[in-house]
C-alpha cells in the first residue's frame, strides 16, 4: 500500500480528494488526467439564422470563411482564428438535436471541441473516469475527423467534444 511520502497509488488517489474541489463533480482531478489534448480545435455555435451570422462574422470581424458544408440534418460553416476555429451550426430539421437545443436554449455556445491524439484512448480513459458519453464509438464528423461528445451531465452541464483529426489534416476542415 503507498503512502504520500512514497508518491503510491493510495498517496495520490487521497490528494485528489483533498485537492480536487470542484472536480470532484466529474469523478477526476488534475494530476490524473493523461488525455493528450493537442489544442482547442473548434468553438461550436447553435444559430437560427446561418446567413445573419456569417454575415456578421465576416462584415464585423473579418473573418473568413474556410468551409461550409452540410452532414445529416446540420449545415455548418467553419472560420479559422488563430490556431482555432469558430463553427456556425444551423438545423435544417427542427425536430434534431441541435433543433431541441435552440429550441430550449436559443442562440448560443453549443460546445467546446479538443483536438486529441488518439480518440479511441481518449475514451477508454474518460469511461474508465466515469464519464458518460454520448457516442460509446467515435463517429465520422465533417472533414472525416473522429468525433465523440461527452455527456454534459458528466462535464458541468458543459457539451465538450473530441476530434481525431485525420493523419497529415491541420485543421478540422
Amino acid at each position: 500500500m503507498g503512502h504520500a511520502r512514497d508518491g503510491g497509488e493510495d498517496a495520490r488517489r487521497s490528494s485528489c480528494r483533498v485537492r480536487a474541489g470542484a472536480h470532484r463533480a466529474i469523478g477526476h482531478c488534475r494530476e490524473e488526467m493523461t488525455l493528450k489534448i493537442k489544442r482547442v480545435e473548434h468553438v461550436a455555435i447553435a444559430v437560427d439564422d446561418m446567413t445573419k451570422h456569417k454575415r456578421l462574422f465576416e462584415d464585423l470581424f473579418g473573418l473568413s470563411l474556410e468551409l461550409e458544408e452540410q452532414i445529416d440534418t446540420t449545415k455548418l460553416a467553419m472560420y479559422p482564428v488563430g490556431g482555432t476555429y469558430l463553427e456556425l451550426l444551423e438545423t435544417v430539421e427542427p425536430e434534431s438535436w441541435l433543433g431541441g437545443w435552440l429550441k430550449d436554449k436559443g442562440e448560443s455556445l453549443f460546445h467546446i471541441c479538443f483536438e486529441v491524439e488518439d480518440i479511441d484512448e481518449a475514451l477508454q480513459e474518460l469511461k474508465g473516469k466515469g464519464v458518460k458519453l454520448l457516442n460509446d464509438e467515435p463517429i465520422i464528423g465533417h472533414g472525416g475527423a473522429r468525433i465523440a461528445f461527452l455527456d454534459p451531465g458528466s462535464t458541468g452541464n458543459i457539451l465538450y467534444e473530441l476530434a481525431e483529426l485525420p493523419t497529415g489534416n491541420a485543421g478540422h476542415s
